[in-house]
């Protein structure tokens, strides 16, 4: 069983999620103790804790009895199954959060599976389902045959109640390969590796301004547009920004923006370069405000020259681990990239290297030789 401590790195939840994934998709049980113990809530949280439960009933794994607050996880998984589950986290909880843990055993269930998922589609310290649908599931195709998000309600903080369905086709199925060393082999040898390493030439912008209902008489969500293009005009490509309106059980919205990049010309759907920044709407923060900010977060990224925003580099990791051979340049490497380096470590054989704000990945070496090569 592998041994995690919970306080390693950022000491977050992250850990939790990146060591559930791995190990349903590995089959390789883990004990993680010391649970988020730096924070001034330690233990599991309630989205934690609905993790957990949306795992042991996607492959039946088996842990010891867990609370708010518990501080040592046991998780001994069982085999990965194809079909509907449905997850409500309940009120403003975290989809895309719930979305980091199962997303990637999905990709190699024995046949097609379906989330539906209940609870906050977007908030603080969180990437959004737009986010997930526009920025990081492109990069997962090259492992399916289709994957494919269908936003069905928002939920905005506190109420939540945002409804989201996922839908996986695989494209290699777990149970035909026997174990995930041989899928491991046969994704090296038929998958693209994720190489993302020069920013190149910005193409167009898109983004989504999605806001309550409520606040489209005083045309929030209009202002918030025009203030993210007027930021972004100087790069004289087009810049696509849609706003919808949309009811739900608590008045908020949030803008999402992302930028495409080409290389030489063409943009590479095997690598395609997608730089995100996003905004909330917030009480005491005017439309102008958000516009501006998600349009600086947007530019904070392209100054940078990275082919991948920081938010990405995060959830990357876990997928281009599966890939050795993969490098990726971002704009900076957080303690929740670096967490996720740890835990991925723990459980494949492989090695990653950082260079400032450079990551790639290798192939750890079987038996290697002892002392000097002649």
């Amino acid at each position: 069983m592998i041994s995690l401590d919970g306080n390693y790195g950022e000491g977050g939840g992250a850990l939790v999620r990146t060591a559930l994934a791995l190990s349903t998709l590995t089959g390789r049980g883990f004990v993680v103790k010391n649970i988020r113990a730096g924070r001034s809530e330690p233990g599991l949280k309630a989205q934690h804790l609905t993790a957990i439960k949306a795992l042991k009933e996607f492959c039946g794994a088996k842990t010891n009895e867990v609370e708010i607050g518990t501080q040592e996880l046991y998780f001994n998984p069982g085999k990965i199954k194809r079909g509907i589950f449905e997850f409500n986290i309940g009120t403003a909880g975290s989809i895309s959060l719930l979305l980091q843990a199962i997303t990637l055993p999905a990709l190699f269930a024995p046949g097609k599976v379906t989330f539906k998922i209940k609870g906050g589609t977007c908030g603080k310290w969180q990437a959004s389902v737009d986010y997930v649908q526009n920025i990081l599931y492109p990069y997962l195709q090259r492992f399916v045959e289709k994957i494919e998000m269908r936003i069905i309600k928002r939920g905005y903080y506190p109420q939540g109640g945002g409804e989201v369905v996922v839908e996986i086709t695989p494209r290699f199925r777990l149970d035909e390969y026997g174990s995930y060393t041989a899928l491991l082999e046969e994704l090296l040898f038929k998958t693209a590796k994720i190489v993302l390493v020069k920013q190149g030439t910005l193409e167009q912008i898109k983004g989504i301004v999605n806001v309550s209902i409520e606040l489209q008489e005083r045309e929030v969500g209009e202002r918030i547009k025009m203030a993210a293009e007027n930021m972004l005009r100087h790069h004289h490509v087009p810049v696509n920004i849609r706003v919808e309106y949309t009811k739900a059980f608590s008045v908020g919205g949030e803008i999402l923006l992302w930028g495409i990049g080409s290389n030489e010309g063409k943009v590479d759907y095997d690598n395609p370069i997608l730089l995100g920044g996003d905004a909330l709407i917030e009480k005491g923060k005017s439309s102008e405000e958000i516009g501006k900010e998600a349009a600086e977060e947007l530019e904070q990224e392209i100054k940078s020259r990275a082919a991948v925003d920081y938010h990405l580099l995060d959830q990357l990791v876990l997928y281009m681990s599966l890939l050795p051979g993969s490098s990726i340049k971002g704009s900076k490497v957080s303690n929740h990239t670096l967490t996720n380096i740890y835990v991925v470590e723990k459980f494949l054989p492989v090695g990653f290297m950082v260079e400032g704000s450079n990551i790639s990945v290798r192939e750890k070496i079987k038996n290697p030789p002892k002392g000097p090569l002649l």
